[in-house]
Protein backbone atom coordinates (compact mmCIF):
# COMPACT_ATOMS: atom_id res chain seq x y z
CA UNK A 1 0.00 0.00 0.00
CA UNK A 2 2.83 2.34 0.88
CA UNK A 3 4.46 1.65 -2.48
CA UNK A 4 1.21 2.36 -4.32
CA UNK A 5 0.73 5.59 -2.41
CA UNK A 6 4.29 6.61 -3.21
CA UNK A 7 3.75 5.97 -6.93
CA UNK A 8 0.52 8.00 -6.85
CA UNK A 9 2.36 10.91 -5.22
CA UNK A 10 5.10 10.79 -7.87
CA UNK A 11 2.50 10.72 -10.67
CA UNK A 12 0.71 13.75 -9.22
CA UNK A 13 4.03 15.57 -8.85
CA UNK A 14 5.00 14.85 -12.47
CA UNK A 15 1.61 16.03 -13.73
CA UNK A 16 1.97 19.19 -11.70
CA UNK A 17 5.41 19.86 -13.15
CA UNK A 18 4.08 19.31 -16.69
CA UNK A 19 1.20 21.70 -16.09
CA UNK A 20 3.57 24.30 -14.71
CA UNK A 21 5.83 23.90 -17.74
CA UNK A 22 2.84 24.26 -20.10
CA UNK A 23 1.69 27.40 -18.27
CA UNK A 24 5.21 28.81 -18.45
CA UNK A 25 5.37 28.10 -22.18
CA UNK A 26 1.97 29.71 -22.64
CA UNK A 27 3.06 32.80 -20.69
CA UNK A 28 6.23 32.97 -22.77
CA UNK A 29 4.23 32.78 -26.01
CA UNK A 30 1.84 35.43 -24.74
CA UNK A 31 4.72 37.88 -24.29
CA UNK A 32 4.96 38.15 -28.09
CA UNK A 33 2.48 39.73 -30.48
CA UNK A 34 0.56 37.63 -32.99
CA UNK A 35 0.45 38.57 -36.66
CA UNK A 36 -1.03 37.07 -39.80
CA UNK A 37 1.32 36.63 -42.74
CA UNK A 38 -0.50 36.51 -46.08
CA UNK A 39 0.57 34.63 -49.20
CA UNK A 40 -0.87 33.76 -52.63
CA UNK A 41 -2.28 30.24 -52.96
CA UNK A 42 -0.81 27.96 -55.62
CA UNK A 43 -3.86 28.34 -57.88
CA UNK A 44 -3.43 32.13 -57.72
CA UNK A 45 -7.11 32.62 -56.93
CA UNK A 46 -6.94 33.93 -53.35
CA UNK A 47 -4.64 34.75 -50.48
CA UNK A 48 -3.99 32.43 -47.54
CA UNK A 49 -2.75 33.28 -44.07
CA UNK A 50 -0.25 31.88 -41.57
CA UNK A 51 -0.02 32.78 -37.88
CA UNK A 52 3.25 34.26 -36.70
CA UNK A 53 4.31 35.39 -33.21
CA UNK A 54 7.06 37.96 -32.73
CA UNK A 55 8.63 39.35 -29.58
CA UNK A 56 10.15 42.27 -31.50
CA UNK A 57 8.87 45.66 -30.33
CA UNK A 58 11.09 48.00 -32.34
CA UNK A 59 9.05 49.19 -35.33
CA UNK A 60 11.88 49.23 -37.88
CA UNK A 61 13.12 45.79 -36.87
CA UNK A 62 9.58 44.40 -36.90
CA UNK A 63 9.04 45.69 -40.44
CA UNK A 64 12.17 43.89 -41.60
CA UNK A 65 11.04 40.77 -39.75
CA UNK A 66 7.60 40.68 -41.41
CA UNK A 67 9.15 41.37 -44.81
CA UNK A 68 11.41 38.39 -44.23
CA UNK A 69 8.39 36.28 -43.27
CA UNK A 70 6.78 37.17 -46.61
CA UNK A 71 9.67 35.34 -48.27
CA UNK A 72 8.94 32.19 -46.22
CA UNK A 73 8.65 29.06 -48.37
CA UNK A 74 5.81 26.66 -47.56
CA UNK A 75 7.13 23.23 -46.59
CA UNK A 76 3.90 21.62 -47.83
CA UNK A 77 3.79 23.76 -50.99
CA UNK A 78 0.43 25.19 -49.93
CA UNK A 79 1.21 28.66 -51.22
CA UNK A 80 3.77 30.46 -53.34
CA UNK A 81 6.22 33.11 -52.25
CA UNK A 82 7.03 35.85 -54.74
CA UNK A 83 8.72 38.39 -52.47
CA UNK A 84 12.44 37.66 -52.50
CA UNK A 85 11.97 35.13 -55.29
CA UNK A 86 10.55 37.08 -58.22
CA UNK A 87 10.42 40.57 -56.77
CA UNK A 88 12.35 42.35 -54.07
CA UNK A 89 11.95 45.45 -51.91
CA UNK A 90 14.71 47.95 -52.65
CA UNK A 91 13.75 50.45 -49.96
CA UNK A 92 10.96 51.83 -47.83
CA UNK A 93 9.83 54.99 -46.03
CA UNK A 94 7.29 55.54 -43.25
CA UNK A 95 5.82 58.98 -42.79
CA UNK A 96 2.58 60.03 -41.08
CA UNK A 97 1.21 56.49 -41.14
CA UNK A 98 2.00 55.96 -44.85
CA UNK A 99 4.42 53.13 -45.56
CA UNK A 100 5.88 53.26 -49.08
CA UNK A 101 7.67 50.22 -50.48
CA UNK A 102 9.94 50.61 -53.50
CA UNK A 103 10.29 47.45 -55.63
CA UNK A 104 12.78 46.44 -58.26
CA UNK A 105 11.87 46.45 -61.95
CA UNK A 106 10.72 42.82 -61.84
CA UNK A 107 7.49 43.97 -60.23
CA UNK A 108 6.32 45.14 -63.66
CA UNK A 109 6.30 41.49 -64.78
CA UNK A 110 3.34 40.79 -62.49
CA UNK A 111 0.03 40.98 -64.34
CA UNK A 112 -3.72 40.87 -63.70
CA UNK A 113 -5.10 38.91 -60.78
CA UNK A 114 -1.64 37.68 -59.79
CA UNK A 115 -0.39 41.22 -59.24
CA UNK A 116 -3.51 42.16 -57.26
CA UNK A 117 -3.13 39.13 -55.00
CA UNK A 118 0.57 39.82 -54.37
CA UNK A 119 -0.26 43.43 -53.55
CA UNK A 120 -3.09 42.37 -51.25
CA UNK A 121 -0.91 39.90 -49.35
CA UNK A 122 1.79 42.50 -48.73
CA UNK A 123 -0.60 45.29 -47.76
CA UNK A 124 -2.66 43.09 -45.44
CA UNK A 125 0.49 41.83 -43.73
CA UNK A 126 2.28 45.13 -43.21
CA UNK A 127 -0.71 47.28 -42.22
CA UNK A 128 -0.78 45.23 -39.01
CA UNK A 129 2.39 47.04 -37.95
CA UNK A 130 1.96 49.73 -35.29
CA UNK A 131 2.00 53.15 -36.93
CA UNK A 132 1.22 51.83 -40.43
CA UNK A 133 -2.25 52.90 -41.56
CA UNK A 134 -1.84 53.06 -45.32
CA UNK A 135 0.59 51.87 -47.98
CA UNK A 136 1.84 52.91 -51.40
CA UNK A 137 3.97 51.03 -53.92
CA UNK A 138 6.64 52.43 -56.20
CA UNK A 139 8.71 50.61 -58.80
CA UNK A 140 12.26 51.89 -59.18
CA UNK A 141 11.15 55.16 -57.63
CA UNK A 142 8.08 55.67 -59.84
CA UNK A 143 4.46 55.32 -58.71
CA UNK A 144 2.86 51.95 -59.43
CA UNK A 145 0.28 52.08 -62.25
CA UNK A 146 -2.41 49.62 -63.32
CA UNK A 147 -2.90 48.05 -66.74
CA UNK A 148 -4.61 51.21 -68.03
CA UNK A 149 -1.73 53.42 -66.89
CA UNK A 150 -3.66 54.92 -63.93
CA UNK A 151 -1.74 55.43 -60.69
CA UNK A 152 -2.76 52.78 -58.15
CA UNK A 153 -2.35 55.20 -55.25
CA UNK A 154 -2.67 54.71 -51.50
CA UNK A 155 -4.02 51.40 -50.17
CA UNK A 156 -5.26 50.02 -46.86
CA UNK A 157 -6.19 46.52 -45.70
CA UNK A 158 -9.85 47.10 -46.62
CA UNK A 159 -8.89 48.12 -50.17
CA UNK A 160 -8.89 44.40 -50.92
CA UNK A 161 -12.23 42.74 -50.20
CA UNK A 162 -12.90 39.00 -50.36
CA UNK A 163 -16.15 38.00 -52.06
CA UNK A 164 -18.15 34.84 -51.45
CA UNK A 165 -15.68 32.87 -53.55
CA UNK A 166 -12.74 34.08 -51.46
CA UNK A 167 -11.36 35.97 -54.42
CA UNK A 168 -9.86 39.41 -54.00
CA UNK A 169 -11.64 42.45 -55.34
CA UNK A 170 -9.26 45.39 -55.60
CA UNK A 171 -10.70 48.86 -55.70
CA UNK A 172 -8.67 51.38 -57.62
CA UNK A 173 -9.02 54.97 -58.82
CA UNK A 174 -9.00 56.36 -62.34
CA UNK A 175 -9.67 59.66 -64.09
CA UNK A 176 -12.34 59.52 -66.82
CA UNK A 177 -13.23 61.89 -69.65
CA UNK A 178 -16.89 61.38 -70.53
CA UNK A 179 -19.17 63.05 -73.06
CA UNK A 180 -22.81 63.98 -72.45
CA UNK A 181 -25.40 66.16 -74.18
CA UNK A 182 -25.48 69.95 -73.94
CA UNK A 183 -28.63 71.88 -73.06
CA UNK A 184 -30.14 71.68 -76.54
CA UNK A 185 -29.29 68.01 -77.05
CA UNK A 186 -27.59 68.83 -80.36
CA UNK A 187 -23.95 68.68 -79.24
CA UNK A 188 -21.66 66.99 -76.74
CA UNK A 189 -20.01 68.53 -73.70
CA UNK A 190 -17.02 67.09 -71.86
CA UNK A 191 -17.10 65.98 -68.24
CA UNK A 192 -13.89 65.15 -66.34
CA UNK A 193 -14.26 62.82 -63.37
CA UNK A 194 -11.31 62.60 -61.01
CA UNK A 195 -10.43 59.62 -58.83
CA UNK A 196 -13.37 57.42 -59.83
CA UNK A 197 -13.25 54.37 -57.55
CA UNK A 198 -13.92 51.12 -59.35
CA UNK A 199 -13.55 47.38 -58.91
CA UNK A 200 -10.56 46.41 -61.04
CA UNK A 201 -12.17 43.03 -61.73
CA UNK A 202 -14.26 44.86 -64.37
CA UNK A 203 -12.76 46.47 -67.46
CA UNK A 204 -12.33 50.21 -67.86
CA UNK A 205 -14.41 50.00 -71.06
CA UNK A 206 -17.38 48.63 -69.13
CA UNK A 207 -16.84 51.22 -66.40
CA UNK A 208 -17.09 54.01 -69.00
CA UNK A 209 -20.38 52.65 -70.37
CA UNK A 210 -21.76 52.20 -66.83
CA UNK A 211 -21.01 55.85 -66.03
CA UNK A 212 -22.65 57.00 -69.27
CA UNK A 213 -25.82 55.07 -68.42
CA UNK A 214 -25.81 56.54 -64.91
CA UNK A 215 -25.74 60.06 -66.38
CA UNK A 216 -23.70 63.21 -65.81
CA UNK A 217 -22.66 64.83 -62.55
CA UNK A 218 -21.72 68.24 -63.96
CA UNK A 219 -24.07 71.22 -64.26
CA UNK A 220 -24.77 71.95 -67.92
CA UNK A 221 -24.36 68.32 -68.98
CA UNK A 222 -27.37 66.12 -69.72
CA UNK A 223 -27.89 62.34 -70.10
CA UNK A 224 -27.73 60.66 -73.49
CA UNK A 225 -28.75 57.06 -72.73
CA UNK A 226 -31.98 55.60 -71.40
CA UNK A 227 -31.18 54.86 -67.70
CA UNK A 228 -33.00 51.51 -67.87
CA UNK A 229 -30.49 50.25 -70.44
CA UNK A 230 -28.68 47.08 -69.37
CA UNK A 231 -25.09 46.40 -70.36
CA UNK A 232 -24.97 42.90 -71.84
CA UNK A 233 -21.23 42.91 -72.53
CA UNK A 234 -18.30 45.17 -73.40
CA UNK A 235 -15.22 43.70 -75.10
CA UNK A 236 -12.22 45.01 -77.01
CA UNK A 237 -10.39 43.35 -79.90
CA UNK A 238 -7.79 44.89 -82.18
CA UNK A 239 -8.69 48.41 -81.11
CA UNK A 240 -12.46 47.98 -81.65
CA UNK A 241 -14.72 48.12 -78.61
CA UNK A 242 -17.87 46.02 -78.97
CA UNK A 243 -20.69 47.37 -76.81
CA UNK A 244 -23.69 45.05 -76.47
CA UNK A 245 -26.74 46.69 -74.88
CA UNK A 246 -30.30 45.70 -74.05
CA UNK A 247 -33.22 46.82 -76.23
CA UNK A 248 -34.03 49.60 -73.73
CA UNK A 249 -31.24 51.56 -75.44
CA UNK A 250 -33.52 52.03 -78.46
CA UNK A 251 -36.08 53.89 -76.37
CA UNK A 252 -34.84 57.45 -75.95
CA UNK A 253 -36.67 59.38 -73.19
CA UNK A 254 -34.55 62.51 -73.61
CA UNK A 255 -34.59 65.27 -76.20
CA UNK A 256 -31.19 64.30 -77.60
CA UNK A 257 -30.12 63.92 -81.24
CA UNK A 258 -29.35 60.36 -82.28
CA UNK A 259 -25.76 61.13 -83.29
CA UNK A 260 -25.18 62.79 -79.90
CA UNK A 261 -26.08 59.52 -78.17
CA UNK A 262 -23.91 57.41 -80.48
CA UNK A 263 -20.88 59.69 -80.17
CA UNK A 264 -21.41 60.08 -76.45
CA UNK A 265 -20.49 56.40 -76.25
CA UNK A 266 -17.88 56.45 -79.03
CA UNK A 267 -15.97 59.54 -77.92
CA UNK A 268 -15.96 58.47 -74.27
CA UNK A 269 -14.56 55.03 -75.07
CA UNK A 270 -12.06 56.46 -77.57
CA UNK A 271 -10.47 58.35 -74.67
CA UNK A 272 -9.06 54.99 -73.54
CA UNK A 273 -5.67 54.21 -75.02
CA UNK A 274 -6.71 50.78 -76.36
CA UNK A 275 -9.91 51.88 -78.16
CA UNK A 276 -9.97 53.42 -81.66
CA UNK A 277 -13.41 52.36 -82.90
CA UNK A 278 -16.76 51.38 -81.40
CA UNK A 279 -19.50 49.06 -82.61
CA UNK A 280 -22.83 49.02 -80.79
CA UNK A 281 -25.20 46.07 -80.87
CA UNK A 282 -28.58 45.33 -79.32
CA UNK A 283 -28.72 41.91 -77.68
CA UNK A 284 -25.95 40.87 -80.07
CA UNK A 285 -27.66 42.20 -83.21
CA UNK A 286 -26.16 45.00 -85.33
CA UNK A 287 -28.61 44.90 -88.24
CA UNK A 288 -30.63 47.59 -86.46
CA UNK A 289 -31.10 51.31 -86.92
CA UNK A 290 -30.96 53.62 -83.94
CA UNK A 291 -33.92 56.00 -84.20
CA UNK A 292 -34.18 55.21 -87.93
CA UNK A 293 -31.17 57.26 -89.04
CA UNK A 294 -28.12 55.67 -87.40
CA UNK A 295 -27.30 52.16 -88.61
CA UNK A 296 -25.59 50.04 -85.94
CA UNK A 297 -23.94 48.05 -88.72
CA UNK A 298 -21.44 50.88 -88.85
CA UNK A 299 -18.28 51.03 -86.81
CA UNK A 300 -17.95 54.50 -85.31
CA UNK A 301 -14.78 56.52 -84.75
CA UNK A 302 -14.13 59.58 -82.59
CA UNK A 303 -16.03 62.68 -83.79
CA UNK A 304 -14.79 65.97 -82.36
CA UNK A 305 -16.94 68.09 -84.71
CA UNK A 306 -19.97 67.31 -82.56
CA UNK A 307 -18.50 69.01 -79.47
CA UNK A 308 -20.17 72.18 -78.25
Amino acid sequence: MKKAGHLFFVAVLVMGLLLCTACADRREAETGASYKIYYVNNDETKIVEREYVSETTDGALLLEELLEQLTHISEKMEYETLLGKEISVEGHTLENGLLTLDFDGNYKNLRGTREILVRASIVRTLTQLPGVERMAFTVMGEQLTDAAGAVVGVMAADTFIENAGNEINAYEKVDLRLYFANGTGECLVEEIRRNVVYNSNISLEKLVVEKLVEGPMTEGAYPTINPTTKIVSVTVKDGTCYVNLSSDFLNQPYNVASDVTIYSITNSLAELSNVNRVQISINGETNISYRENMSLNNVFERNLDILD
